[in-house]
Formats: C-alpha cells, structure tokens, sequence
C-alpha cells in the first residue's frame, strides 16, 4: 500500500506541477498582453503591434457595463499601451536625459482592482511606493538607473494624444519595480488608467478592454463561445470603430504555442503514467510470485485454486484503491500549496529576454482528483492477476517438494 501511495502521489503532484508550469506561461502573455479575450475597435486589432490609440474604443463605460451584464463571470478591465519618449530635466528645467518608452496603463487606485495582484506588482516594487494619485507613476528599476531617476523625481511624457496632436505631460516617480524580463524592465512605465486618459486625451476611451476569467486560467471552449456570440451582436465587418472581440489564441501567434503546449502536458503524463505503471505492475507481479509458498499451504489445507485465485485478486484491488486514495490526498496537498505560493525560479533564470513568470505554481485540475488511480489499481491488480495465473499450474509433487 505504501509502495502505491507513493507511486500515485508522484502522479498527482507531477500532473499539477506540469500543468501549472507550462500554463503559466501562457497566463504570463495573458496578464500582460492579451488577456484571455480582449475587446478593441476592428482597426485597431488589425494594427495593435504598432499600439494604435487613435483607433481606441469610445464609450467604454456603456461596454464595460454591457459585458459586465452579459458575461458576469467575467472581470473586464481598461488597458491602453502606448509609446513616447520620457525626459528628465535637470535644476533649470533644461533637458538633463531622455529615453524612448513603453508605457502600460492600469487601474492602481481603485479600491477593487485586482490589476496589482495581477501583474504582480506587490512583490516586484523595489524602490518608492505605488502611486497614490494619477500624476505618479512607476518606472521599471533598469530604466531608471539608465536615466539617473530616483523616487520623487520629475518626468515628462512626450507622446501623442489620442486625436494625432502632440502630448506633453508631467509625472512624478513614486517608485520603481522590476519584472523579471529584459523587454520589459529595460524601458518601461506604468501609469494608472485616469493619468493616461488625462495626458492623451482620452476621456471615456480605451485602447482595449481585456477579459479575464474568474477561474484565473484560460478556458479555449468558453472563450470561442464568448467572442463570436459578442461578435455577432456588436461588430460589424463595415465599421471599423466597431468592438472586436478576440481571444489569446488570436493573439501574437499564440495559438501554436496553446496546441503544442496542451500536447506537451498530455505527453509528458502519458510518459509518467506508462512508466510508473510498469513500476506498480512489477510490484504486483514479485508480490504475487513471493507468495507461492503461502499459495501451496492454503491448497494443501483444501482451499480451491479459484478462490486463492480470486482472493488475491481482491486484496491488490483494496491496496490498490486504498493506497491511490492516501496517495491521492497527499498528492493534491502538495500541490495545492504550490499552486498558492509557488516556488520562485528568479535567480537562475536571470533576466530572460522570454515572457515568463519567475514563479511557477502548481495547477490542480479535474483530472488530478482520479489520474492516480489509474496506475494506482489497474497496474498492481494488473501483475497480481498475471502472476496469479501460476496458481492453476500448482501441483501435488511440486507442493510436497516444497512443503520439505
């Protein structure tokens, strides 16, 4: 029962650990860059690599309510990316350096915006504090030693507004966080929604509204299902201003990453699965054979060659299903402590180029709860069964022989 409880408890834990790992990364991209669907105006999803916000959404408030309303198990939130230069002047106001950057804006100072846990912003804050107003801003730590900024200094954004005119706006540094990855931490700015909307003009406008499951993990059936019923009731192919709803799959050429990343995971605990099961087998296969001796008294007492037969038979399944059940349990709270605090890879990644966490968790899914049972019972029942068969081929001769 131990050697099984073992062996399913591997097969939990390492179907969680897989799963979470490789869905992290595609919930990294979601978090970030797409969310699991993303509502923008039909242009600008034509264009977003070139972050297009004359192309943004007009009246997202009504949206948002309208898709609040409509899909309620949904969050929606405002995201508006955008470029410009970021200048730092000096004590006389004259330019003292300057560099190009990317901008992220996000709901900091709402009360019940989950946008910091989101993007990890709680743990990434390395100098100074989050912003308490709409002129401050964060700024990624590499790109402010590269400027010579510290928290409480002065900045000006230079962009564009959302009409094409030329944006000039102050900001100050509240503080300076780092993700993780070379993209984005070597020139980066992030900027509550209500700041951007001022600087660029975008009163009741949005670049994008991006959707996020309340599971937290992207779901692809559910996901199809959403967009094209929006789709149909709200876009039409002539208007380009119109909402366009798209999921991640649709986005950055994730889809093959999706597809190849399910394949992977399936792959992976298949391999796991036959392995182990082979393993368990054995152990019921050289069980079963050590047993011989005790097979040939309970025949020479008058037990019949069925009964020992079946006996057997339903001893490995109650160890099999008893040892799959504590296997099971310790399994699943193995990694459903992983799945809340993860482990974080940080230091041996270093600053990777790739978008990915830092932290991996662990992701529990319906399967975990019964994959263990697989080689748990079927493999061990399995051996005994094959090695049971020797149990017919017993005779008398042989038993004596024994017995001396």
């Amino acid at each position: 029962m131990i050697v099984v409880a073992i062996g399913v408890m591997l097969t939990v834990f390492m179907h969680a650990w897989v799963t979470g790992i490789i869905g992290d990364s595609i919930e990294f991209n979601a978090k970030f860059e797409t969310g699991h669907v993303k509502v923008t105006t039909r242009a600008y999803a034509q264009n977003a690599g070139q972050l297009p916000i004359d192309l943004a959404l007009e009246n997202v408030t009504d949206i948002k309510q309208s898709l609040g309303k409509e899909y309620p198990d949904m969050e929606w939130v405002e995201r508006t990316k955008f470029s410009g230069l970021i200048d730092v002047p000096d004590e006389t106001g004259e330019t003292m350096a300057q560099g190009p950057a990317l901008g992220i804006s996000v709901d900091i100072l709402s009360e019940d915006s989950k946008e910091k846990e989101r993007l990890n912003l709680n743990n990434s804050l390395v100098r100074g504090n989050f912003p308490e107003n709409s002129g401050e801003i964060l700024m990624s730590e590499g790109f402010s030693q590269k400027l010579g900024i510290s928290p409480g200094d002065e900045v000006t954004l230079i962009s564009s507004t959302m009409y094409g005119s030329m944006a000039i706006y102050n900001f100050t540094v509240s503080g300076t966080v780092t993700f993780g990855t070379r993209n984005l931490d070597k020139g980066t700015v992030i900027v509550d929604i209500s700041g951007v909307k001022q600087a660029l003009n975008m009163y009741d406008a949005s670049a994008e509204i991006l959707g996020f499951f309340e599971e937290g993990y992207f779901q692809k059936e559910k996901a199809e299902e959403i967009t094209k019923e929006f789709n149909a009731k709200y876009s039409e192919a002539e208007d380009e201003f119109s909402p366009y709803m798209i999921s991640i799959r649709d986005q950055n050429n994730l889809a093959t990453l999706i597809d190849m990343s399910e394949m992977l995971t399936t792959t992976i605990i298949f391999i796991f699965i036959l392995v182990l099961s082979i393993v368990l087998w054995n152990t019921g296969l050289i069980s079963g054979l050590r047993r011989y001796g005790e097979v040939g008294v309970r025949l020479a007492i008058g037990e019949s060659k069925g009964h020992v037969y079946r006996s057997m038979i339903n001893e490995s399944i109650v160890i099999g299903i008893t040892g799959s059940v504590v296997g099971t349990f310790v399994g699943l709270s193995i990694a459903f402590l992983l799945q809340i605090y993860g482990l974080n890879f940080g230091d041996v990644m270093g600053e990777s180029s790739i978008m990915m966490p830092t932290t991996f968790r662990a992701r529990v899914t319906p399967p975990a709860y019964f994959i263990g049972f697989i080689p748990g019972v079927f493999s061990i029942v399995l051996g005994t069964m094959l090695s049971g068969i020797g149990v017919y081929r017993r005779n008398t001769a042989q038993l004596f022989k024994e017995l001396e």
